[in-house]
């Protein structure tokens, strides 16, 4: 999760930490799975994102990019609520 707080929405500048994208991080041996959702179905960046997410997490030590997975999940679907606080504090919400 430590690893997954530096990867910022492009859009937002936010954490998807903060943001409440991640649903569950999974690690099984050497392989780390994520499980996550974007804050629209249609988001046009989430190619990149994907390609944050790998970048941030192979930077722990013995991680490769093949031992990671990214699986977008839709339900449930994103809502303000699941931000945390800091990130509703950052964007002006509290």
């Amino acid at each position: 999760m430590q690893s997954l707080r530096t990867v910022m929405d492009p859009e937002l500048h936010i954490s998807i930490v903060d943001l409440g994208l991640i649903y569950d991080v999974n690690i099984v041996g050497q392989k780390i799975k994520i499980l996550m959702t974007l804050t629209t179905p249609g988001c046009p960046l989430a190619p990149v994102i994907d390609s944050m997410v790998k970048e941030a997490v192979s930077r722990i030590k013995g991680v490769s990019l093949g031992d990671i997975s990214v699986e977008l999940e839709w339900d449930p679907p994103w809502t303000r609520e699941m931000m945390s606080e800091e990130g509703r504090a950052q964007l002006g919400m509290i």
